[in-house]
């Protein structure tokens, strides 16, 4: 005999269809745009279907004389950032975890507490431009944000909740704390790590402010930065006299959403199954 189906959970698989068509139709009007011509380009309402095609948009952002460069610079900083974050998280979660650590309540309230408070954008300026002399490098882009006390927190929690069985095993075989943090914490914390490192992805592909303040150097230029340098200084015309063609702004703005965003939309398939498990493992604390 089937069983019969709720109201309450027709009622969530509704409002679970209406988000999932209120994120998806939105890429989809951006992949349709960004292959248009002008004259769809320029007309209301949505374009899910593409009627025409012209790929002039992403001819001027692809031949762009700097775009290639800074997406090199971007997925340097991605990379970089990414191992560096994901190695301070672990070696700080994994003695945070644990309840004999001396203070550890203590330690733990003032990483928290950099979550509500910080010393703001002037003081971040003057430390790494003036005092640390990093300015107009790589690392003024990765160093001030390799650590997220919310990422930390979360790996943190996850660590806690591995049992205390399996160290206490590891000790009696004689592994010492690095090799029982990378031999066995570790392994069995992908599901964590894998969402943190997503999270860390994401953050330095998408971050742009800090390269303005940063980076003077054109060569050394992120990508979200490039392209918002095109879109909104003026640089459009000059990229049109370039290419020999006229580009609505329009297709060119789609276009360069799509460029930016394809890395990104490669990656999380790999990591999604991960995801999930990760998140909620990790913000539980027992």
């Amino acid at each position: 005999m089937k069983k019969k189906v709720g109201f309450s959970t027709i009622i969530i698989y509704i409002l679970l269809i209406l988000l999932a068509v209120v994120t998806i139709v939105p890429f989809i009007q951006v992949f349709t745009i960004s292959m248009s011509p002008p004259e769809v380009a320029s007309s209301y309402g949505l374009h899910l279907i593409p009627t025409k095609f012209d790929f002039s948009g992403y001819r001027s952002i692809l031949k762009h004389r700097n775009l290639w460069v800074s997406y090199k610079n971007t997925i340097v900083r991605t990379f970089l950032g990414t191992i560096l974050s994901m190695f301070l998280y672990i070696i700080g979660a994994y003695p945070l975890s644990k309840k004999y650590l001396p203070h550890r309540k203590f330690w733990t309230m003032i990483i928290v507490f950099t979550m509500y408070f910080s010393g703001g954008m002037i003081p971040d300026y003057l430390l790494v431009n003036n005092w640390l002399k990093l300015s107009n490098t790589v690392w003024a882009l990765i160093l001030p944000g390799a650590m997220s006390a919310y990422n930390l927190i979360i790996v943190r929690n996850f660590f806690e909740a591995i049992p205390d069985s399996l160290e206490e095993s590891a000790k009696l075989d004689g592994a010492n704390d690095i090799t029982i943090l990378f031999r066995i914490i570790v392994p069995l914390s992908k599901a964590c790590l894998a969402t943190v490192t997503l999270w860390c992805i994401v953050g330095n592909w998408n971050a742009w402010f800090d390269c303005m303040l940063y980076i003077k150097d054109e060569s050394k230029y992120v990508l979200q930065y490039t392209l918002q340098k095109i879109l909104l200084d003026g640089q459009t015309q000059d990229i049109n006299l370039k290419v020999g063609m006229v580009v609505n702004t329009e297709t060119m703005k789609m276009a360069a959403l799509v460029v930016s965003i394809i890395p990104i939309m490669i990656i999380y398939p790999f990591l999604q199954k991960y995801f999930s498990s990760g998140v909620m493992v990790g913000a539980i604390k027992e």
